[in-house]
Formats: C-alpha cells, sequence, structure tokens
C-alpha cells in the first residue's frame, strides 16, 4: 500500500517502532564490538571508555544502553555464549543420539578452539578473572559454562541409553575428563605454541571414550566414515 494511504494510526506505530529497532542494533553492534574487544583483554579490561572509542559514540551513548560496566560484562557472556550454542551445540543435534552425537560435540567444540587459539576464550580467561569474585558476573559466567557441561553429561547419558557406553558409566567422570582435554588444549595450543596439541587432544577424547565404550560397538559408533577409496579397498581384500 502506498505511504500516502496508510492509515495515520498505523504509521503511528510504525514510527514509533523505528527508534525502538535502531536502538536494537545499536545496542546489538556495542555488544558485538565489547566481545572483539573482551577477547582481546578480557571481561575485566572492557571499560566504557575503550567501547565509546572503537563504536567512535560518545561514554554517555554507550552508557545509555547498559547502564553499567558489570552489565555490559554480562550482556557480552551472553553473547559469547549464544555463539557457542550456535556453532557447538545446536550443529551437533543433527548426529544420531550415542556416541556419534558426542563425538560431533567433542569435534565442534575442538574446530571453536582451533578459531579462539588466536583470540581467547571468555569461558577461560573469564574464570581466571573473577573465580574469587563473588556477583553477577562471576554467576553469569558459571551457568553458562554449567549449561554447556549439563549438555556434553546428558549426550553421555544418551549414549548410555543407546547401548554405546557401558551402563555404569558416570557422565559426571567422562564429561569431567573431556572438559579437561579442551582446558588442557587451549594451555598447550595458547600459551605452550605446541604443534600437536590438536591431534594429542583427539588422541585423548578416543581414549576416554575407548575405555568407557561398549567393546562391540566403539570402531563403528565413534570412528569417522571412511573414504571411497579406502571402502573400495578393504572391499577388494
Amino acid at each position: 500500500m502506498p505511504e500516502t494511504f496508510r492509515p495515520a494510526r498505523l504509521r503511528r506505530d510504525t514510527d514509533s517502532h523505528k527508534p525502538m529497532q535502531k536502538g536494537r542494533q545499536t545496542k546489538a553492534a556495542i555488544v558485538d564490538a565489547a566481545l572483539d574487544l573482551a577477547t582481546q583483554v578480557g571481561l575485566e579490561g572492557l571499560s566504557i571508555g575503550a567501547l565509546a572509542e572503537v563504536m567512535q559514540m560518545s561514554k554517555s551513548g554507550v552508557f545509555a544502553h547498559f547502564g553499567s560496566r558489570e552489565e555490559l560484562q554480562i550482556s557480552v557472556v551472553h553473547e559469547y555464549h549464544a555463539r557457542f550454542e550456535e556453532e557447538v551445540f545446536f550443529p551437533a543435534l543433527v548426529a544420531p543420539r550415542g556416541l556419534p552425537r558426542l563425538r560431533a560435540l567433542f569435534d565442534n567444540w575442538m574446530k571453536r578452539t582451533s578459531v579462539e587459539l588466536d583470540s581467547g576464550c571468555i569461558y577461560i580467561s573469564g574464570a581466571v578473572e573473577f573465580a574469587d569474585r563473588p556477583g553477577p558476573v562471576r554467576d553469569a559466567l558459571a551457568s553458562s559454562v554449567n549449561t554447556w557441561l549439563d549438555a556434553m553429561r546428558r549426550a553421555v547419558d544418551l549414549a548410555v541409553a543407546e547401548g554405546h557406553l557401558l551402563p555404569e558409566t558416570d557422565a559426571n567422570q567422562m564429561g569431567f575428563e573431556i572438559h579437561a582435554q579442551i582446558l588442557a588444549l587451549h594451555y598447550e595450543a595458547r600459551f605452550l605454541r605446541s604443534p600437536d596439541s590438536m591431534q594429542r587432544a583427539l588422541r585423548a577424547f578416543d581414549g576416554i571414550v575407548q575405555r568407557f565404550s561398549v567393546p562391540t560397538v566403539t570402531a563403528t559408533a565413534t570412528a569417522p566414515p571412511s573414504s571411497p577409496k579406502r571402502r573400495a579397498a578393504t572391499a577388494q581384500r
């Protein structure tokens, strides 16, 4: 319908939403810039002033969207978690239940880790910064990490239910060991610059799976699909 013939009320409603929409877009852009900055300087390194400079805005303009530095930090944690879920958790749900899904979660986690080697992981740097500092930022960080670890433990429980893992498998223990591999990988690859850290992490994951797996399903449930050439060579034997 041409603009001239829109009812006056509809025009007023649409026009009133424009500032609100622009405000949300501006806030999202600020959070995006803040997340990029936090991967370099940590959550504690964030400041309204530094962010205003990056965004080419006034300090009061940035402050108006958050109200406090703490609120800005929490918004960054939530954004980081949302991206983590989009890259690691949700893509793994298309894999079959059981060990294939558990491996997909770990593989996706590894891919994200490899990207973060040049920047940093908010979960890890945030844990160092806020481990002994109770408050809303620490709570937001711990909640995000626990949400992810709960998803990993549920994947372990599903693998038990599917008959891929031994009935006595302790999901907390297996989840702990898998999480430990990622933490070690960050330390080895990012701090020590060990060239073979990725391969070691993958072998460590395979070792964990092997210990908890029902022997008859380990190979088929955890091994990646073989290439056409390899399948052809096997068929000729």
